[in-house]
């Protein structure tokens, strides 16, 4: 298997080998399982809640203290969902996919200034 950093005989990188590279691949691997899960698990959320709200009007316009509602307490945690999904992303990219991308990087840019 050739070196994808020094694949180019002109002193290039080839990037079309890098991306193939197994550790690349590893890496959109590991970034897509954990996309992938929380999106449909957010769509599913998100579409219960419309269905909800236009389906079980009776369900969403229940009182639970004073003016508050159950549709209400849904779209909340509509947003809250939101910024939870945000911050798990983040802390997973910064602990598991950052790292790893900035070796790639980091092996790219030695590649690039010392051909």
């Amino acid at each position: 298997m050739t070196d994808p950093v020094n694949a180019d005989p002109g002193g290039g990188i080839d990037y079309i080998a890098v991306e193939e590279s197994e550790r690349f691949r590893a890496l959109k691997r590991m970034q897509r399982s954990f996309i992938f899960p929380l999106a449909v698990f957010f769509l599913v959320w998100y579409f219960a809640y419309v269905l909800l709200a236009a389906f079980a009007v009776d369900f969403m316009s229940q009182r639970v203290w004073g003016d508050i509602t159950v549709g209400l307490l849904f779209g909340l945690g509509q947003f809250v969902t939101t910024f939870a999904i945000t911050m798990a992303y983040v802390s997973f990219a910064n602990r598991r996919i950052d790292p790893v991308a900035a070796e790639i990087r980091e092996e790219l840019e030695k590649a690039q200034v010392n051909p």
